[in-house]
């Protein structure tokens, strides 16, 4: 059955491989949408996006897209850089004085955004009564001792990520990240893009579902092998801790991502309390439309300069993960190409942006003119990426000739 939506001719192969993860039975529903120079060129959905109710995928459903978020509260602190709101480079505490406690008054801006603060873990269980008080939140984070002495590691910050950049554009702004990124990105270029969904979105939000029941890192050792510079058996052991650790429920990166946990709710990511709270780093309510949309833009230089882009792309840092194991990259709140944002090797010199856990993918390309955004609900059980959504980038690569 051919997928609804439309396709260019010259991306006919996308359309074979996304038609090709339904027929194998990999996908529940989804959708890919792909502009080329700004135009769009791939605009695809299909499958079902409530499996309870048989509810069909359609044209406008949105999903929770989890990490996605991270690039888009990253943009919104970078608007704010830019009009000079924010020294990216200056102290935290010059705009949060409570965060200098306990050795951060040197933790900056930067730290933050490239997860090199040493605070991926919220020490104190969140009650659920707090899910929705970001600046409650943020005030237990506030108080913590750095893990490891700042701007020495970098260690994936899954979930504190946005509660502390967050926090900082809340001090400086005095709105949340959803509120900014309504009033000055989403909003004002009719994105279909939500940093917490209000009820109507929430209402029509795919419904995530389990999915493969690989070991976290499984999907990613067969990608490697396809990635640019990637090699079996370099990666090999770094893959074995973080399998290890993803069945260690004390290990660090458990931790990392347990705290606050979603599935102290009914129905866990999909209850309307986790859809509307609009958490930065994992918050953001999307279709594929929406978040490729929001890569055009960036790309076109429409959200922020092209210079302020190319700055905040260039990697920070690069290389094992203290959480994760794996090697990582990132630049200012951006992925690089890495075995956590596996990217086809046309793209490795000039790809950012942000995957979530499960599968979802949101990338830019300023050298191609490439934005891509590919969302779904039937999970995978990897936090680094998946392979359906590498498949799809490789076809969009493959076919620019």
């Amino acid at each position: 059955m051919s997928a609804h939506g439309d396709c260019d001719p010259r991306f006919t192969r996308v359309r074979e491989v996304f038609e090709g993860h339904f027929a194998k039975g990999e996908e529940l529903g989804g959708a890919f949408a792909v502009y080329l120079d700004g135009e769009p060129v791939v605009d695809l959905w299909d499958g079902i996006a409530d499996r309870h109710t048989g509810r069909p995928w359609e044209r406008d459903t949105p999903a929770l897209a989890y990490s996605c978020t991270k690039a888009v509260t990253a943009t919104a602190l970078l608007v704010l850089a830019e009009r000079g709101l924010v020294d990216v480079r200056g102290p935290v505490a010059e705009v949060w004085p409570e965060f200098a406690a306990n050795g951060k008054e040197k933790v900056t801006v930067e730290h933050l955004l490239t997860h090199q603060a040493g605070l991926p873990v919220i020490e104190r269980e969140v009650p659920v009564e707090e899910f929705e008080d970001q600046p409650a939140i943020a005030a237990r984070l506030a108080e913590q001792a750095p893990i490891w002495e700042p701007g020495t590691a970098h260690g994936y910050h899954a979930l504190t990520y946005g509660f502390l950049v967050g926090e900082v554009i809340r001090r400086v702004t005095g709105k949340s990240v959803g509120e900014l990124v309504a009033d000055e990105i989403a909003g004002p270029r009719g994105l279909e893009l939500w940093v917490g969904a209000p009820d109507d979105v929430a209402a029509r939000a795919a419904r995530l579902s389990a999915g493969e029941r690989a070991v976290a890192g499984a999907a990613t050792a067969t990608a490697a092998t396809a990635t640019a510079g990637s090699s079996a058996g370099g990666a090999a052991d770094p893959l074995q801790e973080m399998a290890k650790a993803a069945l260690d429920k004390d290990s660090l990166m458990n931790r990392t991502m347990g705290n606050p946990n979603p599935n102290k709710l009914k129905g866990g990511a999909n209850n309307p309390v986790i859809l509307r709270a609009g958490w930065p780093a994992m918050g953001v309510v999307t279709t594929a439309r929406g978040l490729a949309g929001f890569y055009r833009d960036l790309v076109a230089g429409d959200i922020v300069k092209p210079a302020t882009l190319e700055d905040a792309m260039r990697p920070r840092v690069k290389g094992p993960d203290r959480v994760m194991y794996v090697d990582s990259s990132f630049g200012l709140g951006y992925m690089r190409p890495s075995l956590m944002f596996l990217t086809p090797s046309r793209g490795a010199a000039s790809a950012f942006g942000h995957t979530g856990l499960g599968g979802f993918l949101g990338l830019g390309d300023v050298h191609h003119g490439l934005a891509m955004a590919y969302t779904m609900n039937k999970m995978a059980n990897t936090v680094t990426g998946s392979l359906r959504a590498y498949r799809l980038a490789q076809a969009v690569y493959d076919s620019l000739g």
